[in-house]
């Protein structure tokens, strides 16, 4: 399946280590994830599948597009998300009145939150080692 996108047409998503660029194709509502169906990529999980289409469910759009999605890193959860914020930001980017639907949803926002790093003299980011008083 040889896809031809546009660089315009393009909305990245990011969330913790997981990196998705989406594309939005006119079509009858499937969801392609890394060239294989979105169902079996997400495992069936429908709390995956709800996230990335909540976007488009909002606007009432869900059989009218198809979403193609390229996923690198992170898990399956911060990977539907960075899906979910690609759709959110690609669908505002076709249509600006989109934004003031998607907007009070949270569908905009990155969420900052990353795995904070190790520290020196420490196991893990904050797990020390068990204090001995004598």
């Amino acid at each position: 399946m040889e896809l031809i996108f546009q660089k315009k047409n393009i909305g990245l998503g990011k969330r913790k280590e997981a990196i998705a660029r989406v594309f939005l194709i006119p079509g009858e509502g499937n969801l392609i994830i890394n060239k294989t169906s979105g169902n079996k990529y997400l495992q069936y999980n429908e709390t995956y599948l709800s996230t990335v289409w909540s976007p488009l469910e909002k606007l009432n759009l869900e059989k009218q597009f198809n979403i193609v999605a390229l996923v690198n890193g992170g898990g399956l959860t911060g990977q539907a998300q960075a899906i979910r914020l690609g759709v959110a930001r690609l669908l505002c980017k076709m249509d600006p009145e989109n934004r003031k639907v998607l907007k009070p949803f949270g569908y905009l926002s990155r969420d900052p939150r990353i795995k904070e790093r190790k520290k020196y003299g420490l196991k893990k980011a904050r797990k020390a080692s068990q204090y001995s008083k004598r």
